[in-house]
């Protein structure tokens, strides 16, 4: 039971993401866990690095506090994740490309007792840890960083006693806020595990054979889930890829046999478009999952039609842990993206109160509850209360659920884009664009983009004698914010449509925008 839910009628629901690899690695020690370029471990191999690893954290005190990650994908990403959960500590996944301003804030906000970060974002992250008073930091990969699997070939190394239990918090996950500061979203081993079992359930795989291709970040809750967890609840070959290229992927997936392959929508457009994508062998490939941002229903027939393999579409967020929904295998539906998972809740209530239930066919606010549900929001007690309301997650997604119980989305209620799987709360742009020395008005939007689904533009109104063009505006915020959110394109402008009641018209702006060449 978890939660006053019946778990019992999911695949094997593991206490924790730890117990899960233990459990591998005792049933298939042998077997390939993961690849990436050289570098491989076998899931024995994979336990002992692990192992290692949280007997040093655990040194370190991590035990019940919160050790951040900023690192690429590598081999030593899964090591240092399973790692921190083994020492019972909570994993605080970031971005390695946010700026010093992004990072600091999630820094503090989490009070991490420890970083580990890829040599090649050290010139950033060190001083941060310096200024924060960090107590500890951990380098890897690079020259002057470390390798976490030197422990492969320790035969001796157990996993740390206690080992983690089902109430415990796993994951501090970070997502984008209304206030423009994103917002750490507090998940226990339960909630992970419970929802990689609901997943398995309604996408099985076949244990001992797969393998699965990780070309997303595996800092993404999206790569975590369907990637990550997902190789080792199935005993599978995870195959990272450092970054995405598309040619590499597609040589990847014949010469690793690759039977599954998530991504996100703007990867499966590009692969269309390559040259060497008619010409690739889809054969061993079973089955794509798309998600993070919407799919577009032509990019989902010609990959089928190419691929002979279909596009499963699912639906999910941060602090629903993350999957709500996901369309099965041979049930296909165009523009859906599909029923609940097990165990799960979905009701669609009005916009206004969020009390009202609507009948099917109506569209409204999507809210879901399930085992897998966030526990809250990290220090933010108001915004928690506003989420989690009777036992609800308020998505502030908008969306219709069919005669058939499939869940399609509509739009969103939060002031949110999605720019190539990535959430930007144009709220944060506006933020720093507002600190120019220049600038006295600003708003950001999210507009349609053919390939990223949305890009951001802005409006800025200059300060009286002011002189900044546009270009200098885009290069102020390409060094403070990550590159997706930076905007595609600035605007100066005399005034920012505004309502009657002198409030910026939001639903304008968008339409502005998107119609400036």
């Amino acid at each position: 039971m978890a939660g006053g839910w019946d778990t019992s009628v999911l695949p094997r629901v593991h206490p924790t993401v730890v117990h899960m690899l233990a459990d591998a690695a005792a049933r298939s020690g042998g077997a390939t866990a993961l690849v990436c370029g050289d570098r491989q471990l076998t899931y024995a191999q994979y336990l002992r690095c692990v192992a290692g690893f949280a007997r040093e954290l655990a040194a370190l005190g991590a035990r019940g506090a919160r050790v951040a990650l900023i690192c690429g994908n590598s081999l030593d990403i899964p090591v240092a994740t399973f790692a921190v959960h083994a020492a019972g500590a909570q994993v605080v996944p970031i971005n390695p490309t946010y700026t010093a301003r992004e990072l600091a804030h999630i820094l503090a906000d989490a009070e991490v007792q420890a970083v580990i970060y890829d040599a090649d974002v050290a010139a950033t992250v060190e001083p941060l840890c310096a200024s924060l008073r960090v107590p500890h930091a951990v380098c890897v990969g690079g020259e002057n960083g470390r390798s976490l699997d030197q422990w492969r070939d320790d035969t001796a190394l157990t996993l740390p006693e206690p080992l983690p239990a089902p109430g415990d918090l796993a994951t501090l996950q970070y997502t984008g806020g209304t206030t423009g500061l994103p917002k750490g979203v507090n998940i226990t081993h339960t909630q992970m595990s419970v929802n990689i079992s609901q997943r398995e359930a309604a996408l099985p795989t076949h244990a001992g054979d797969e393998s699965i291709l990780c070309m997303m970040p595996l800092f993404h809750v999206f790569a975590v889930a369907m990637c990550l967890h997902l190789a080792v609840y199935c005993r599978g070959k995870l195959v990272i890829m450092p970054r995405y290229k598309p040619d590499v992927l597609l040589d990847l997936l014949v010469r690793e046999r690759i039977t599954r392959l998530p991504a996100g929508p703007t990867v499966f457009i590009g692969l269309l478009a390559h040259e060497s994508f008619a010409a690739t062998d889809f054969s061993s490939l079973r089955t794509a999952y798309s998600g993070s941002a919407p799919l577009p229903e032509e990019t989902l027939r010609q990959w089928q039609a190419a691929t002979g393999t279909p596009i499963l579409e699912g639906f999910g967020q941060t602090e629903a842990g993350p999957v709500l929904t996901y369309v099965r295998e041979g049930a296909l539906k165009a523009g859906s993206v599909g029923p609940v998972l097990p165990l799960t809740e979905l009701q669609i209530v009005d916009v206004e109160t969020g009390t009202k239930v609507l009948r099917t066919g109506e569209i409204g606010e999507i809210r879901a509850r399930g085992p897998q549900i966030m526990s809250g929001y990290r220090n933010r007690p108001k915004e928690t209360a506003e989420a989690l309301r009777e036992g609800w997650l308020y998505t502030g997604d908008i969306g219709v659920i069919d005669e058939e119980g499939c869940l399609s989305i509509r739009d969103r209620k939060k002031d949110m884009a999605i720019v190539g799987g990535y959430n930007v709360y144009p709220r944060e742009v506006d933020e720093v664009l507002y600190s120019h020395p220049e600038v006295k008005e600003a708003a950001a939007s999210g507009v349609p983009d053919a390939y990223y689904g949305e890009s951001i533009r802005a409006y800025v109104v200059l300060k009286e004698g002011a002189r900044a063009t546009a270009e200098e505006l885009v290069a102020f915020c390409r060094a403070n914010l990550a590159r997706y959110k930076v905007p595609s394109k600035i605007y100066i402008v005399a005034e920012l449509p505004r309502t009657t009641v002198g409030k910026v018209d939001r639903k304008m702006l968008r339409q502005k925008l998107a119609a400036e060449g």
